[in-house]
């Protein structure tokens, strides 16, 4: 055993000095002036002091996620386009109350090109040209550990685009620009289980090891390879879930492979995958959206009011804020036209629970990795342990992680009910439950009522991650949403099924004509927000 630990600790510190070396010594005096614009990284800054690899890693991270840096430039924007008028909006956490285009946009499935295009825009601009650069990078330093640490940050961040769109130029990516055939979503994905593969495989040794690597510049486990891994490794998972429906046997695969690996996943709220407020100078978006601009442009959704009330969730608290009205929680529905800002961003919907100095930008929580078990093991997948164990573990995380108590007493009620909806606005958007799901687990349930349970706590857990609440719903139907008051979509979008993805950016047509056609070929013909992607088959 001693012979073991240190050969381990000689592993180690082989490893940080030989990347210490090769990154001529990147903790240099001049980091922080180099790293004044996170938001650009160029050759000629980074030529200063051979920083090649450190600067572009920060740039993947920070644009995994848009976020405000605090400079006063309004990149809150940016997110509300990227993500928050769409993917935010489609997976029931949020509810617009902007009184823009009289309620004849995203919120009512009429897409605004301008409101759903910087997802895709963003990722092939920003975090691809970045990951090349590191690519050649490490391919000349000879180091296939930061590489491979660059390759996760890239399916975390263009797994998100995947489930955006569907099909993307992928895996022929390689100058840096938008263009080219773009690859059929299942290529897509095998890509993504690839690319996960090796990188776990590559770190594994480095994790068991105690190795840190370039804790300069990473901004979520500061250099912490085995956090990397065990994300790496719930990463892989939740992309396995996800293709459950369309090819079973490969999901299975990749998710056993992530449970057995001898690092593990994410199991404890210091293993989330979270932006460090200490080390990077930003915040959450939903700061700025739902407090400043125009007096509020996002609130509390109707679904969030229904499932949160009904179960008198005590993560309300955490999430929302009373409204001024009657200090109750109330939510707003999708496809409201003509709303009124004093109603509807006013006194009469809750707002977002968001603090500007401490409210994380999260990438993965620690109860969506017990969550993803549950689901697991319910398929009778090895996962480690039951079905219920992971469940209940997975709604003690995220009481948790958000700071309020009384997770026991919630997991033990079998009698709460996801509650009618009631527009305390006034407007008559009254609707009754979509669910009658309980919370406490039954193991004389079947299947699908279980599951139904699983992915609706998950749900819950996993606020404000639009993109990945998004996705769950589209891949299982759960949990059950509310439908849009109005639908505007010209009968492109079934009212009841909901949206299935993103049409293309305007963009990609002006530029790449001939390779937005193969994707859209791939999709089957069609390119609008009812055509589903290949991994939603339920």
């Amino acid at each position: 055993m001693k012979g073991n630990i240190n050969m381990k600790q000689t592993l180690k510190y082989t490893l940080i000095g030989a990347l210490t070396l090769s990154l001529n010594a990147a903790c240099t005096s001049s980091y922080d002036e180099i790293n004044t614009n996170h938001h650009e990284a160029t050759d000629a800054m980074l030529e200063t002091d051979n920083l090649k690899v450190g600067a572009f890693f920060s740039q993947m991270e920070e644009r995994v996620v848009l976020f405000d840096d605090g400079t006063g430039k309004s990149l809150s924007s940016d997110y509300q386009v990227a993500q928050g008028l769409s993917n935010d909006l489609f997976s029931g956490y949020i509810g617009p109350t902007g009184t823009w285009r009289n309620g004849n946009h995203n919120g009512s499935y009429y897409f605004v090109d301008g409101w759903y295009n910087q997802m895709f825009t963003r990722g092939f601009s920003e975090v691809m040209p970045a990951w090349q650069k590191i690519k050649t990078a490490t391919t000349e330093l000879k180091l296939p550990q930061v590489a491979a640490l660059s390759d996760i940050i890239k399916v975390e961040a263009m797994h998100r685009v995947a489930d955006t769109y569907g099909p993307i130029p992928y895996t022929s990516f390689g100058n840096g620009k938008i263009g080219g055939a773009y690859d059929k979503l299942e290529d897509v994905y095998k890509k993504f289980f690839d690319e996960l593969d090796n990188a776990i495989d590559v770190l594994t040794p480095y994790a068991e090891a105690g190795a840190t690597l370039l804790q300069d510049y990473d901004f979520i486990y500061d250099g912490n390879v085995a956090n990397w891994v065990k994300f790496a490794n719930t990463l892989r998972l939740r992309l396995a879930m996800r293709i459950v429906y369309a090819n079973p046997t490969l999901a299975q695969q990749e998710a056993e492979k992530s449970t057995s690996n001898s690092v593990g996943v994410i199991e404890n709220a210091s293993d989330r995958a979270a932006l460090s407020h200490t080390k990077l100078n930003y915040f959450h978006p939903y700061y700025d959206i739902a407090y400043n601009f125009n007096a509020g442009e996002a609130r509390m959704s109707a679904s969030m009011d229904s499932y949160m009330n009904g179960y008198n969730d005590p993560r309300l608290s955490a999430y929302f804020v009373k409204a001024k009205a009657d200090g109750k929680y109330h939510g707003v529905r999708l496809g409201v036209m003509n709303m009124s800002a004093t109603k509807y961003a006013g006194d009469n919907i809750s707002n977002l629970n968001v603090d500007k100095s401490t409210t994380p930008i999260v990438w993965m929580t620690a109860a969506e990795s017990y969550f993803l078990r549950a689901e697991g093991a319910l398929r009778g997948w090895n996962m480690g342990g039951t079905a219920q164990s992971f469940y209940e573990k997975g709604i003690r995380m995220s009481f948790s992680e958000n700071g309020v108590s009384g997770s026991d007493n919630y997991i033990a009620n079998s009698t709460s009910k996801p509650a009618d909806y009631t527009d305390n606005t006034g407007d008559d958007n009254d609707i009754t439950a979509s669910s009658s799901i309980t919370i406490a687990w039954d193991s004389s349930a079947d299947f699908e009522t279980n599951l139904e349970r699983i992915i609706t706590q998950k749900w819950i857990a996993m606020y404000p991650d639009g993109p990945e609440g998004w996705s769950e719903f589209r891949r299982t139907g759960y949990p059950k949403l509310f439908p849009v008051v109005t639908n505007n979509s010209n009968g492109t979008i079934d009212t009841n099924i909901q949206v299935r993805r993103c049409p293309f950016p305007t963009s990609e047509y002006n530029t790449n004509k001939a390779g937005v056609q193969t994707g859209i070929s791939a999709l089957g013909g069609l390119d609008n927000g009812g055509t589903k992607l290949w991994w939603d088959k339920k």
